[in-house]
């Protein structure tokens, strides 16, 4: 979780290689996926799957519901396709006669559903959901958040779910991480980080929280530019606790199951 622009979502098709790092590694099950060939990229794309934010622009305007469904069960060669297709869409809620119905005959939730059902064509085992319900009407948004939820369970599927609603976060997160400008700067359970956070920017991203008895801490400044991010910690020029360490050096992450980068805890 972190602020519109922080780096959530680039992170999220970095990992997935919609976009290219420009340096580091990127392991799954201890391999770089980064030294992936063609081959073994198209192994990779069906254990792990990518969920859009936008409904309304990740769907092909050209095809139909159940092709758009099928095209990922072909490419991966996954059984007989019309028969998957009417089981998918029945698994996200959707009646079979939408397979003739093109994305425009549909609204925001509808095709947010059909997004859902392509991640899910390849029997994924990790799914990155890009805030899947932020351009969704607040009726519609639990109503997603609850089937994700339930296909969690029933096919056993991990979640890398950006957002950063926080209240979404702690109805559908088991752990979180918070990020800022790029850096993650704290984690820990969800149950952790909601009721005692370290962070001096997650304190005042939970003090945001509507109704939370504490006092709201507002913080100065404008974001930095992640092109380029200030020296030594990057929260530093905005940070109400700030030391002259913190305009020096980047904090190291100290930690173990609530990990935290901040030197007020060296």
């Amino acid at each position: 979780m972190g602020e519109s622009g922080c780096g959530k979502s680039t992170l999220g098709r970095t990992l997935i290689r919609l976009e290219e790092p420009t340096s580091g590694k990127i392991l799954y099950n201890g391999t770089d996926i980064l030294s992936h060939d063609r081959k073994k990229l198209k192994w990779f794309r069906k254990e792990v799957q990518m969920i859009f934010q936008d409904p309304h622009s990740n769907l092909d305007p050209r095809l139909t519901v159940g092709e758009s469904i099928g095209e990922a069960l072909i490419i991966h060669e996954i059984g007989d396709c019309g028969s998957n297709v009417a089981r998918l869409m029945e698994k996200v809620g959707l009646p079979p006669d939408f397979a003739s119905r093109y994305p425009h005959e549909l609204s925001g939730g509808q095709k947010q559903r059909i997004g859902i059902a392509r991640a899910l064509a390849v029997q994924p085992k990790l799914i990155i959901a890009d805030e899947p319900v932020s351009a969704l009407d607040i009726s519609i948004q639990a109503q997603i958040l609850n089937l994700l939820i339930d296909l969690q369970k029933e096919y056993g599927l991990t979640y890398i779910f950006i957002a950063h609603n926080l209240s979404v976060i702690r109805h559908i997160a088991d752990r979180v991480a918070v990020m800022y400008l790029g850096k993650i700067v704290e984690q820990g359970t969800t149950d952790v980080i909601f009721s005692s956070p370290l962070h001096p920017y997650t304190r005042a991203l939970l003090s945001a929280i509507p109704g939370k008895n504490t006092e709201r801490l507002q913080l100065q400044g404008e974001v930095p530019s992640p092109i380029n991010p200030p020296k030594g910690c990057r929260f530093h020029t905005r940070c109400p606790r700030r030391m002259k360490v913190c305009e020096e050096l980047e904090p190291a992450v100290t930690g173990i199951k609530h990990t935290v980068a901040c030197h007020l805890y060296k």
